[in-house]
């Protein structure tokens, strides 16, 4: 509002400073600041209210050290974050813009369906929340619906995206469609929007997965986002993309504005959730966030990226599976299943002492507080390697 109020100021009167607000740079910085502040200011009212209705986290005894001493502890505090994220892009950011707008449906589309999800395991006592059948369709609905908006942004057909360590690294979807004309047209769209579903939903599922120790999603969430962030700048200048020879993509500069709040909204949000936790952001953050961060990758073409980047995310994810399908092949096979990692989510298995497991190590449990900051550590990493992929062709 802001930012069209001073457009639409500039049209008629040339005043000092009018012209401020063009920048990028100076709505992503107002917007981070805008976002931190609301998390603190609003943070504590909030937390409180959901005290007051009683509105707290069901623990299951997993003997984990310290897990029970959360039990209570207030939850849906994602609220804190997506309020903490729109309020900046609705004063700062412009609303015209597409890559925004789908940016803000994302936010609320899933933040919707997370909040579905901590309601049913709240109010109605069922620890399964929504069945995940649900969950995935309304994903795939959202990344269906980006993935024709990015498709048929332009007046032509674009698949094209970045791919990391190839000199001249763009990569079209379409290389990978048969056919000739227009099947081949409709078949590189198929493709590339299922890529894109796939992202967006793995991406929000991760982050989900992640979400088991006090500051650890919101933490890495925080690095991927300010990454994409100045991944978004890049690649909305004309003259910086041209100089990294890097895909240009206009009106995504924007982005970084969008993401400068995000990252703004978790910086706020680690005052209260980060060790001890006096509140979590249940799936109604996790589940907005990842999918935030997919979307994101998507429109500036580097989803390809999501791997480096979001490496926490992925290995989680990919610990739960082979966890389980390791699983309920010995047992089908001896009769009893036995495990790979101590317990999964990856970030458990370290927390964990007493289980045999193909994977011993570590013999004894390490600290919540020690894993959580470690994962922060490999993030930033990874976030480095992401950057460094610009330049290693």
């Amino acid at each position: 509002m802001i930012y069209h109020l001073f457009e639409y100021l500039r049209s008629y009167m040339d005043f000092p400073g009018s012209g401020i607000m063009r920048y990028i740079s100076v709505r992503a910085i107002l917007a981070s600041m805008t976002a931190i502040l609301i998390a603190l200011v609003f943070g504590k009212s909030i937390i409180r209210k959901l005290q007051k209705r009683q509105i707290g986290e069901e623990i299951r005894d997993l003997g984990l050290e310290g897990q029970l001493a959360k039990k209570g502890t207030p939850t849906m505090g994602g609220v804190i974050i997506l309020m903490a994220i729109a309020v900046p892009i609705l004063l700062f950011g412009d609303l015209k813009n597409t890559y925004v707008l789908l940016l803000l449906i994302t936010t609320v589309w899933l933040g919707l369906l997370g909040f579905a999800d901590d309601y049913i395991k709240v109010f109605r006592k069922n620890k399964e929340g929504l069945p995940g059948r649900y969950k995935i369709l309304w994903q795939v609905i959202l990344g269906l619906a980006v993935g024709i908006t990015v498709c048929l942004k332009e007046d032509t057909v674009s698949t094209l995206t970045t791919i990391p360590f190839i000199k001249d690294n763009e990569f079209d979807y379409a290389w990978l469609a048969p056919g000739s004309g227009k099947v081949k047209e409709i078949l590189q769209v198929v493709i590339y929007v299922t890529v894109i579903i796939f992202i967006t939903t793995a991406m929000s599922n991760g982050t989900n997965l992640t979400d088991g120790m006090d500051g650890l999603a919101a933490g890495i969430s925080a690095i991927v986002g300010a990454t994409l962030g100045v991944l978004a700048y890049l690649s909305g200048n004309v003259i910086y993309s041209d100089y990294l020879n890097i895909m240009y993509i206009p009106d995504s500069g924007e982005i970084a504005v969008f993401m400068a709040a995000f990252t703004g909204a978790l910086l706020g949000f680690l005052w209260y959730n980060s060790y001890p936790a006096q509140v979590f952001m249940g799936d109604t953050g996790s589940l907005a966030l990842g999918g935030i961060m997919g979307v994101a990758a998507i429109l500036i073409r580097k989803e390809l990226l999501t791997p480096v980047l979001c490496g926490i995310f992925f290995v989680e994810s990919l610990s739960v599976i082979i966890q389980r399908v390791y699983f309920k092949h010995t047992k089908k096979k001896y009769g009893t299943g036995r495990r790979i990692f101590k317990m999964a989510p990856l970030h458990h298995h370290f927390q964990k002492e007493g289980i045999p497991a193909l994977i011993a190590m570590p013999a004894r449990a390490i600290p919540e507080a020690k894993i959580v900051m470690r994962f922060w550590l490999i993030s930033i990493l990874l976030a480095i390697l992401t950057i460094i992929t610009l330049k290693i062709r």
